[in-house]
């Protein structure tokens, strides 16, 4: 899930190890591992040597496993991190999280059953390969791919960002002044051993390994958000300590934040809950995780037992306020307020179970998503464009190597770049992947968008959004400081993303009309109307896939 996270500064103090919380963390980061190399036998399929059984788990998970994969996918070691984080910093703007996780659901309901249907229909396993097969275009469907990695890789990044923030805390981060080896050892171990059971099982693992992620979060939250306000004083002391911190002025000469949003607010604050709605299901690792699923109705359950999570951020997002009220210690890093406050506030027992809950929370979304990107790299890139005759067991084994190029390339950009970095990268990765959206969605809809057209509005909103974020500048630089700008027109300030998400539907709609009109080739489109609502009990459902998708086991 996307955040808008403040700037700040990202240096940490070293700090005292706490052996008690790092034992109880490193047990249950071992027991996940054995769990993640076990997953490789799991409901595992006789021909296991191809892109669905590797990359989409044989697409035979159940309503629960949907659920717990979706959820490890969606709420992820930065969310737990960088939503209170966000309210730590400047109060309420934290909380556009929560409506739009609300919003999303009504939103998905209405099309990702009709994607599920199509891509089992045809044997699609990335987004690409459906805007591919509906518009007949490899050059949209090449735009949408990179888009969908591009976007990734630094969203992969920023849940090291958040495994960083427990290592240091627990003491075993290094401090500044550390050797970069000692500082980045143990981050460089958990994800090495992330990288050797994604290899090994691919979507199994993490789909396993949600049910003791979201356990663990599910607990912690519960705990903290009734043993800690007892600790404080109850949430009218911490309310009021909050109201009263954030209307201190900062060095800007304004005040850091608002206990609640004023007028001014309204309009960033309810386009950054729109757009990120709207960008949500666009990410590669969202649709890895509805496409592993067994059936339709599997998705449709989904979307409407998933805003559980909803109710379960709003918890989390109220640690914020709590960790101001204690007086937590950041140390000039606001994305270590809600570990340092479990370190403050819990006996170290339990500490060190909040440490691996946040912890297993980086390394569950984390392979999802370089299995998402190495889908998409392999399915959009290699087979499209550099060997199209492609065996699927070859698929397979690139796919493996990818998922691991993938991981090296995140774990560099964290370990040689500022953080501050990645974060921007993330804010933009939200505005680059929602301009996907009007060929996805739209073509899951109608065919009338010309191919064209979209690859015209995709352009169009890449380079609108990229350069209006360049454009905005924080108190602590001068580029990417945010993801909210004027909105040409209307003169409010809003979502970047929302801005040129609409410039993009202006251009396809204006330039479809252009195209139709010069009667310009619109492709081939090989799926037909009975695509989009089958289901797997269908007799004709994979009449027409690929010999390496026909003979997975969808219907377990």
């Amino acid at each position: 899930m996307t955040t808008t996270l403040p700037t700040t500064t990202l240096a940490a103090a070293p700090q005292g190890v706490n052996g008690v919380a790092l034992a109880v963390f490193v047990f249950f980061f071992l027991a996940v591992t054995v769990m993640g190399f076990l997953a490789a036998r799991w409901r595992k399929a006789e021909q296991s040597a191809n892109l669905d059984e590797w990359g989409l788990g044989g697409r035979s998970f159940g309503t629960w496993v949907t659920w717990f994969l979706l959820g490890g996918d969606l709420y992820t070691a930065y969310t737990f991190v960088a939503v209170p984080a966000a309210i730590y910093t400047a109060g309420a703007a934290g909380f556009f999280a929560v409506p739009y996780t609300i919003l999303v659901y009504p939103l998905i309901f209405t099309f990702l059953p009709r994607l599920w249907s199509v891509s089992h229909r045809h044997g699609y396993v990335t987004t690409s390969d459906f805007v591919r097969g509906r518009f007949g275009s490899k050059g949209l469907s090449l735009a949408v791919a990179l888009t969908g990695l591009l976007a990734t890789m630094p969203y992969i990044a920023l849940q090291l960002v958040g495994i960083q923030a427990v290592l240091d805390v627990l003491g075993v981060g290094g401090g500044a002044d550390a050797n970069w080896f000692v500082k980045d050892l143990p981050l460089l171990i958990a994800f090495a051993v992330l990288a050797a059971y994604t290899y090994s099982s691919g979507l199994r693992a993490p789909a396993l390994i949600a049910f003791v992620k979201d356990g663990l979060i599910y607990l912690v939250i519960a705990v903290a958000i009734i043993y800690i306000p007892i600790k404080l004083g109850g949430f009218g002391e911490i309310f009021h300590a909050a109201k009263d911190t954030l209307a201190v002025h900062g060095p800007t000469g304004k005040p850091r934040g608002e206990l609640a949003s004023g007028p001014n607010a309204q309009w960033a604050y309810a386009t950054l809950a729109l757009g990120s709605a709207l960008a949500l299901f666009m990410y590669p690792h969202s649709i890895t995780a509805t496409l592993s699923s067994r059936s339709r109705n599997v998705i449709r359950r989904n979307t409407t037992i998933l805003p559980l999570y909803s109710l379960m951020l709003g918890l989390l997002a109220l640690l914020g306020f709590m960790a101001i009220k204690a007086g937590t210690d950041t140390r000039g890093n606001a994305q270590l307020a809600i570990p340092q406050l479990f370190e403050d506030m819990f006996p170290s027992w339990f500490a060190g179970v909040a440490f691996a809950a946040i912890g297993i929370g980086a390394l569950v979304p984390a392979a999802i998503m370089s299995i998402a990107a190495a889908n998409l790299f392999t399915r959009n890139v290699y087979k499209d464009f550099l060997k199209p005759d492609a065996t699927p067991e070859q698929e397979h084994k690139v796919a493996k190597l990818v998922s691991l190029l993938v991981k090296v390339g995140a774990l560099a950009f964290v370990l040689t770049m500022d953080k501050t970095v990645a974060i921007n990268f993330q804010l933009l990765g939200g505005i680059w992947i929602l301009q996907t959206m009007p060929a996805l969605v739209g073509g899951l809809f109608t065919r009338w968008f010309h191919r064209w057209a979209l690859l015209a509005g995709w352009a169009v909103g890449m380079v609108y959004g990229t350069l209006a974020a360049y454009g905005v500048a924080s108190p602590t630089q001068k580029h990417f400081g945010g993801s909210n700008a004027q909105i040409p027109g209307i003169g409010e300030i809003g979502y970047i993303g929302l801005t040129a998400f609409v410039l993009n539907v202006v251009v396809t709609v204006v330039l479809t009309f252009v195209l139709k009109a010069l009667k310009a080739p619109e492709g081939i489109d090989e799926t037909s109307p009975g695509d989009y609502t089958a289901d797997v009990g269908d007799a004709s459902v994979t009449a027409d896939l690929p010999p390496a998708t026909a003979g997975a086991p969808a219907g377990h």
